[in-house]
C-alpha cells in the first residue's frame, strides 16, 4: 500500500466514513462520557519535560488520574511512572499495547512533533479521547488524517495551544473582534531567545542504552543518532523531530492570530534566513527567519492583511521577547503571556496622539485551565475551543513559513485543496512518506 500521504488519499478516506459510523457508535458506547463525579483514567504517551507540566496541571484538578504511561526511553519512563505514580503507574515501551488498555478513557500525547498524529489516530480508532501537544503535525499531509480520525471515530480531540484556554488571550481576541482597533492591515509576531554558543556540531554516534532509536525515529527518514537531534535540539531543531521555533514556537502566536482575525490560511507566504548566528552548529532548521504571510479579506480586515513572523536564537533584545501586535487604524494591541496594552493611533485636538489608553498585567505562570477544559469536554462530549481543525490551521501556516524557506521562493497556496499553487516542486513538500512499517491510515 502507498504510505505517501496526499490530499486526495484523504479525500478517499471520506468514502468510508459511513461504512465505518457503526463501528465509531460502538467505540463511542464502549467509552460513553463519564458523568461529573465519574474519574477520568489517563495515558500519557511520551514522558519528556512537556508531558510532566502537562501531567502537573491535570494533578491539580479533581476527577482525574494518570494511570499508564509510555515511552522508548526506559529511563523517562521509570522516572515518570515513579514521580507522578509512585510506582503504581503500569508502564510500556509501545503506545499501541497502552491503547489496548481499556481501563484508559483519554490519553495525553506529548512525544516529539513526528510522533503527535499517528498516536492520536490510533487512539481515536481504540475509543480513546486525546490532548495532543502543539504543533498538530511535523508536515502538512499529516493533518487532514488526524481531523478525519476525530470526526470518523467520535472522539474529543484537544490541541495543546493552551492560550485558548487563557482569559486574556479570550479577551485579546474579543477586543480585536469588537472593530475597536479599527481596519486591520499587519500583525506582527515574534520569538526572540539567545541559545549562545549555540550547541555545537556532536559526531553522529550510538544511541544510549535505555533509547530505541529505531522506534523514536518511526514512520521518519531513518537518520544516525545525534545528542542535539534528540537532547539539546530535539523539539525544534531538526526535520526528523520538529518545525524549528517557527513551528514550535510560531504556533502558539499564529493560533491567536487566526483566531482573533476569524481566517483560516494565508493566500502567500515568503521567508528569509538561515543559520546565521552560530559557528560550527549542526541544527537543521534556521536560527533567524522572516516570513511573510498574505490574507485575503476577513471580518476585521476587509481589504486583507500580512502577518509578519520573526524568531531568532542568538539575540533576545527586545521589550518583550514573545509577543505579538495586531496594527490598526484606530489603535494597535500589543498582547503577550505578561498582558496587553492597547495604543490609540486617534489624534487629539492639539494634533497629538494619544499613547496607552488602556492595559492590563497578568500572572504568567501557566495554570491547568486548558487541562480543565479538556476534562470537561471529555465529560460533556464538546468540541473543544482549541480542537484538532483550528489545531491544524494554525500548524499548517507555521509549517507553510518553512516550505516557503525551503523553496527559496514565495509560494502561492490554496488553502481549500491544501496545496501550493502552480509549483510543483514546492508542492512536493507538503507531505512526505512514511517509512515503513508505519503507514498513515484513518
Amino acid at each position: 500500500m502507498e504510505d505517501k500521504p496526499t490530499r486526495r488519499g484523504f479525500l478517499g478516506t471520506t468514502a468510508a466514513t459511513a461504512a465505518a459510523g457503526l463501528a465509531g457508535a460502538r467505540l463511542y458506547a464502549a467509552n460513553a462520557k463519564k458523568g461529573p463525579n465519574d474519574t477520568i483514567n489517563l495515558g500519557v504517551i511520551g514522558c519528556g519535560a512537556r508531558a510532566r507540566q502537562v501531567t502537573k496541571g491535570f494533578q491539580s484538578l479533581p476527577g482525574n488520574r494518570v494511570i499508564a504511561a509510555c515511552d522508548v526511553n526506559s529511563k523517562y519512563l521509570a522516572s515518570y511512572c515513579q514521580q507522578y505514580g509512585g510506582g503504581k503507574i503500569e508502564s510500556y515501551h509501545d503506545y499501541r499495547k497502552l491503547l489496548e488498555n481499556k481501563n484508559i478513557d483519554a490519553v495525553i500525547v506529548a512525544t516529539q512533533a513526528h510522533w503527535h498524529v499517528l498516536p492520536t489516530i490510533h487512539a481515536c480508532q481504540a475509543g480513546k479521547d486525546v490532548y495532543v501537544e502543539k504543533p498538530l503535525s511535523n508536515f502538512i499531509g499529516e493533518g487532514r488524517y488526524a481531523i478525519e480520525a476525530a470526526r470518523k471515530y467520535d472522539r474529543i480531540v484537544q490541541i495543546g495551544t493552551q492560550q485558548r484556554s487563557w482569559d486574556q488571550f479570550q479577551k485579546v481576541v474579543d477586543i480585536v473582534k469588537s472593530g475597536r482597533l479599527g481596519r486591520i492591515s499587519e500583525v506582527k509576531v515574534w520569538d526572540y531567545e539567545n541559545w549562545s554558543p549555540g550547541r555545537g556540531s556532536p559526531p553522529d554516534c550510538d544511541p544510549p542504552k535505555e533509547l530505541d532509536w529505531n522506534f523514536y525515529v518511526g514512520p521518519a527518514p531513518m537518520v544516525p543518532y545525534n545528542p542535539n537531534c534528540y537532547y539539546n535540539y530535539g523539539y525544534d531543531g531538526f526535520r526528523t523531530s520538529g518545525g524549528g521555533h517557527a513551528v514550535a514556537w510560531g504556533v502558539h502566536h499564529v493560533d491567536v492570530v487566526l483566531w482573533a482575525m476569524g481566517v483560516k490560511w494565508p493566500k502567500s507566504v515568503a521567508s528569509l534566513g538561515g543559520n546565521y548566528a552560530f559557528v560550527n552548529d549542526n541544527r537543521q532548521w534556521p536560527d533567524t527567519l522572516d516570513s511573510i504571510l498574505e490574507f485575503g479579506p476577513g471580518p476585521v480586515a476587509d481589504q486583507g492583511f500580512v502577518l509578519q513572523y520573526t524568531c531568532r536564537i542568538g539575540c533576545r533584545r527586545e521589550q518583550r521577547s514573545h509577543g505579538k501586535c495586531f496594527f490598526g487604524t484606530n489603535g494597535s494591541l500589543l498582547a503577550t503571556r505578561g498582558g496587553y496594552w492597547i495604543t490609540s493611533e486617534v489624534r487629539l485636538k492639539n494634533g497629538k496622539r494619544k499613547k496607552v489608553i488602556e492595559e492590563e498585567d497578568f500572572h504568567t505562570d501557566e495554570g491547568p485551565q486548558h487541562q480543565e477544559a479538556f476534562l470537561t469536554h471529555v465529560r460533556n462530549h464538546t468540541i473543544p475551543l482549541a480542537d484538532v481543525e483550528q489545531g491544524h490551521y494554525s500548524t499548517n501556516a507555521c509549517h507553510l513559513m518553512n516550505l516557503a524557506w525551503l523553496a527559496g521562493r514565495k509560494i502561492r497556496w490554496d488553502g481549500e485543496k491544501e496545496q501550493v499553487i502552480d509549483d510543483p516542486e514546492a508542492n512536493a513538500l507538503v507531505s512526505k512518506p512514511y517509512r515503513a512499517p508505519w503507514k498513515l491510515e484513518v
